[in-house]
């Protein structure tokens, strides 16, 4: 039996009062007039009753159809509006990832552009052999150009192929110098995997010493003027006080500096006589040569094979202090990689989101047809009473099924009944009285199921 809350009960009450009495004021009419029996003036006032009922509800059950199809929803509608949400997530996803990977590329361009293959300044000795092989993906071309004013026969050279390094040249020369106290002096050699130094030393201050060292390149001076105590900092520390000879084998191409430190308070003369065996490249295959006395030197990278470039400097002037010099080194970059890896990128990563986004719309398509599936075959055996608004007021429909399942759940309070009627009805007469108190006759229904079985007095009591 359905359950009323109290609003519903007062709704119920006062129907069922009206109903009540229309329908005991026609019951005296009609036995009045007809002089029937009492049973087939109480289904003649039934049938009455009904009739008045239905008239009176005729308007509440006309627009039953159009408002179950007002309230019923396309099970669709949930999957469109999860599909564009999903849409529009992902395709602000894919436009994040689009400018994260362009600006990933922007960064490695500035990277190389700037650090790898940026302009930089290189010092370099006497004799000198430096190959420059950049990349032709990006360097279009290479420029050198001479700094200060010093005039000295640097050239630079051009290969198809990497040149030979096989060609021996070995030159001497005598450093007097004078190392303050505190300080240090130092000389620059570029020398190529293979070469030899050999130095023999003389410190003219009686009872003094100094520090000698070969680092490699400008980074282990570096660390060497930090700490000139700790030797693990350089290709080669000494401690040297009166004269000796240290030798020393080149195993990669680098810059490395020679030089003395003086961490005495005094100032120290040394005399250094340094011997140099260099292997440098075979430059006679050259098909370019521009030496930088003219001006500035540039050459043309080849696409894709590539080239190599090969930079030399004169032998030592011992008529001149100075044996080093300083050059500019900077590369044009190819444009067109850059550009064209900007492109690339984008449309790799439009295919790869456009392939992830179709495998995702596939996969939820067949979820969502798996879960319609699961959902229609576990339809519920029962309808949602408080949606269905097709039983509000339906009492006199559903008499007949109240009426059957009451004989047979109470087959025996019938049969007791009948023998107490008042007016000798037969055992029918049980189906029209109250299943609760079977005194009174029904005369009230429930809202909303419209279940007609008790009177009015036990259906308050049952929903109070």
């Amino acid at each position: 039996m359905a359950e009323l809350n109290r609003s519903s009960t007062s709704a119920s009450a006062s129907i069922s009062t009206a109903s009540s009495s229309s329908y005991r004021t026609d019951s005296g009419a009609s036995a009045s007039s007809s002089g029937s029996s009492p049973s087939q003036a109480r289904e003649e006032q039934e049938e009455q009753g009904r009739d008045e009922y239905q008239h009176q509800n005729h308007h509440f059950h006309n627009p039953e159809p159009e408002n179950q199809h007002i309230g019923r929803v396309s099970p669709y509608r949930d999957n469109y509006s999860a599909f564009d949400d999903s849409s529009t997530a992902i395709g602000d996803d894919t436009w994040s990832c689009i400018i994260v990977v362009l600006t990933f590329w922007f960064f490695v361009s500035m990277t190389l552009i700037l650090g790898v293959y940026g302009t930089r300044n290189i010092l370099v000795g006497p004799n000198c052999s430096i190959l420059i092989q950049p990349n032709p993906i990006f360097v279009q071309s290479v420029k050198v150009e001479e700094l200060g004013n010093s005039k000295a026969k640097l050239k630079l050279y051009g290969f198809f192929k990497s040149p030979s390094l096989d060609v021996v040249r070995t030159w001497s020369e005598s450093n007097a110098a004078t190392v303050q106290s505190d300080s240090h002096m130092e000389w620059i050699y570029y020398l190529n995997r293979g070469s030899q130094v050999n130095i023999s030393y003389n410190v003219n201050s009686t009872g003094s010493s100094v520090f000698f060292i070969i680092a490699q390149g400008s980074e282990g001076l570096s660390q060497w003027l930090q700490n000139p105590t700790y030797p693990n900092t350089t290709l080669s520390w000494n401690i040297i006080h009166g004269s000796g000879r240290i030798e020393q084998d080149i195993y990669s191409s680098s810059s490395y500096y020679i030089a003395l430190g003086n961490l005495n308070s005094e100032d120290i003369e040394v005399t250094l006589n340094i011997t140099v065996r260099a292997i440098i490249y075979n430059t006679t295959e050259a098909y370019y040569r521009c030496t930088l006395t003219d001006g500035d030197c540039s050459l043309s990278i080849l696409f894709p094979q590539g080239n190599s470039v090969v930079l030399t400097s004169p032998g030592p002037d011992q008529s001149s202090s100075a044996n080093d010099w300083s050059v500019k080194l900077s590369y044009g970059p190819r444009w067109m990689t850059y550009i064209l890896g900007i492109g690339v990128m984008t449309v790799i990563m439009l295919f790869g989101f456009d392939f992830l986004n179709k495998l995702h719309f596939g996969r939820q398509n067949v979820t969502s047809g798996r879960y319609g599936a699961i959902a229609s075959s576990r339809a519920p055996l029962l309808p949602n009473k408080d949606d269905d608004i097709t039983s509000w007021g339906s009492s006199y429909d559903s008499i007949s099924s109240d009426e059957a399942d009451l004989e047979d759940f109470l087959p025996a309070a019938g049969s007791s009944v009948e023998g107490t009627s008042l007016d000798g009805e037969n055992s029918n007469n049980t189906r029209r009285l109250c299943a609760i108190c079977f005194d009174a006759p029904r005369d009230c229904f429930f809202l909303p199921c419209g279940h007609c079985v008790a009177c009015f007095a036990c259906g308050t009591r049952q929903t109070s």
